[in-house]
């Protein structure tokens, strides 16, 4: 992986500085405990926006996380495919067979530290399901999977419970989901549709590890 912002002392102090201050002019609060473990899966919901992705950055600053993340391959095109590189992006070509979760997985069983961010939906656009590589990259890598958010409703972004894949797909997509019910993008019209793919199950279960 190539050396990013989050790599340089003096600039991840700066960057930090300025993305307290963006989040404190914006009305932003932040919610939740950043999760006690070197590895995971991230997962970016709602996805509406091209405003989520500097959203997500100040709000991995905020917890001191050095992270990357997966984005659609022509934002990676020139003149912006090394500054998206540098801030911790990772082209992913949708249109070809390309091995992104065994690559992914790699990544996770070579480093000690590997903090992995996916937006399920794969696209800003209105879908009717989510994506289910982050699962499989979880899964395969041993490693649990953080329920990030934005909800632009309340303004509030952070984590919610560490959930651990049992590889009964269809149960824990039910019980990730679940969590994400009521949560607002800045579009919510385009995310309301992938809620009902899964039975979900009560919100309890999701904290059972």
């Amino acid at each position: 992986m190539n050396r990013t912002f989050f790599d340089t002392p003096i600039l991840k102090h700066l960057f930090r500085q300025v993305s307290l201050l963006a989040l404190k002019l914006t009305g932003w609060k932040v919610e939740g405990e950043f999760p006690d473990t070197p590895k995971f899966v991230v997962i970016a919901a709602p996805h509406t926006s091209n405003w989520d992705l500097p959203y997500m950055l100040f709000f991995a600053f905020y917890y001191r996380l050095k992270v990357y993340w997966m984005g659609k391959q022509t934002i990676f095109n020139k003149p912006f495919g090394t500054i998206c590189k540098w801030m911790g992006g990772i082209p992913v070509n949708r249109s070809k067979s390309n091995n992104v979760v065994e690559q992914s997985v790699e990544q996770f069983n070579q480093k000690e530290r590997f903090i992995l961010v996916v937006p399920p939906t794969g696209t800003r656009k209105k879908v009717s399901k989510w994506k289910t590589g982050f699962y499989y990259i979880a899964l395969q890598a041993k490693v649990p999977i953080a329920l990030g958010f934005l909800d632009y409703k309340k303004k509030v972004g952070g984590f919610g419970p560490l959930f651990h894949p049992t590889g009964d797909i269809e149960t824990d997509m039910g019980d990730i989901l679940n969590f994400y019910r009521g949560i607002s993008g800045k579009y919510p019209e385009r995310s309301k549709m992938i809620l009902p793919v899964f039975p979900a199950t009560p919100l309890s279960s999701i904290t059972k590890n």
